[in-house]
């Protein structure tokens, strides 16, 4: 791997994280010839896999590669492999890495799929990762976002990407790599916009999704998407992100399938405490992490620290930790009225 990047035939890859995102992103690496291994938490489902060519717990009508291997941390080949991609939910996130750092190649990319913030730092992911290599592998980091629902990666539905880095060569490298018939990649260099984008936009869908609970109807909808997005370019821009980012895929394009599609968790997931659910109960019904919960806390006090006005993100918040959803409502309505 020294001194450049390796073409798929010859290249081994990891995907960290046997949630369904991880899994489809795992098949889809092993369906374009890359010799892929799927990381899990635990032994018993990493065996069912090798055993059924199927994940148990996520995704499980999904048949996947007999190339596609399991394994867990403490039996993998992180060592060999040439890229290694992220996938669990950001609040385990620098454990997850603090476990492989020491096992990676020192070649390696490293890819971020996780969405969101590190909870009480408000670290973007990429920082954390930076910490966790202890800075070694800063040119070699990247992240991957925008409206790519696991459910439908996984069925070869067409779909579209964002891959940001600070080396151009990195971000077409992945771009080679990662593009197939069903998955097509585009590069963006603004890492901080891409990854606030995903962080923000996860936090708006919880708000649509209690505009649906609540029985609300499409202009709710497009107004919470559109002020929404008003809300994560002016904190993005504060901190140091290019506007451009908002109107692409990991922004506009993302937040349009994270508040409307019917695979949404997060939308979902304020759907269902707007229904009276408390947060934790609406995460063990679904039966998987919405992430927005646990990133709207700190979506905030990094709005509030940088100064920047987010009344949507605020309120979404207040209804988290208890506040009626009629309440946040009539008060969103009832702000002073201002220029778009």
């Amino acid at each position: 791997m020294k001194g450049g990047f390796p073409p798929a035939g010859d290249l081994r890859a990891a995907v960290i994280g046997g949630g369904s995102w991880g899994t489809a992103f795992a098949r889809l690496l092993a369906r374009a010839g890359i010799r892929t291994e799927l990381v899990c938490r635990r032994q018993e489902q990493a065996e069912a896999i090798n055993l059924t060519h199927r994940n148990p717990d996520y995704l499980c009508s999904v048949e996947l590669p007999a190339g596609l291997a399991a394994a867990t941390m403490a039996d993998n080949l992180l060592p060999e492999a040439a890229l290694v991609a992220v996938a669990v939910p950001s609040r385990f996130f620098r454990d997850a890495m603090r476990v492989a750092a020491s096992a990676l190649h020192p070649d390696a990319v490293v890819l971020n799929l996780t969405k969101g913030l590190e909870p009480v730092t408000l670290k973007r992911l990429s920082v954390v990762l930076d910490e966790e290599l202890d800075g070694k592998a800063a040119s070699r980091v990247a992240v991957l976002s925008g409206p790519n629902h696991a459910e439908e990666v996984a069925a070869d539905v067409p779909s579209a990407t964002t891959v940001a880095a600070r080396e151009e060569k990195l971000a077409r490298w992945l771009q080679q790599l990662l593009s197939t018939s069903s998955f097509r990649v585009y590069i963006n260099n603004d890492m901080a916009g891409v990854e606030l984008c995903g962080a923000v936009k996860n936090v708006i869908a919880l708000a649509a999704g209690m505009s649906d609970g609540m029985g609300f109807g499409d202009n709710a909808k497009a107004s919470l998407i559109t002020r929404g997005l008003a809300e994560m370019a002016r904190l993005g821009t504060r901190l140091g992100a290019q506007p451009h980012t908002f109107s692409g895929l990991a922004g506009m394009g993302d937040l349009i399938a994270t508040c409307t599609s019917r695979h949404s968790r997060n939308r979902l997931a304020g759907e269902l405490i707007a229904g009276g659910i408390s947060p934790a109960g609406a995460e063990a019904e679904i039966g998987m992490v919405a992430e927005g919960i646990a990133s709207a806390p700190s979506v905030r006090e990094l709005a509030r620290g940088a100064g920047v006005d987010m009344p949507i993100t605020e309120q979404v918040c207040a209804v988290l930790e208890g506040k009626d959803a009629s309440l946040a409502v009539a008060e969103l309505m009832s702000r002073r009225p201002g220029a778009e």
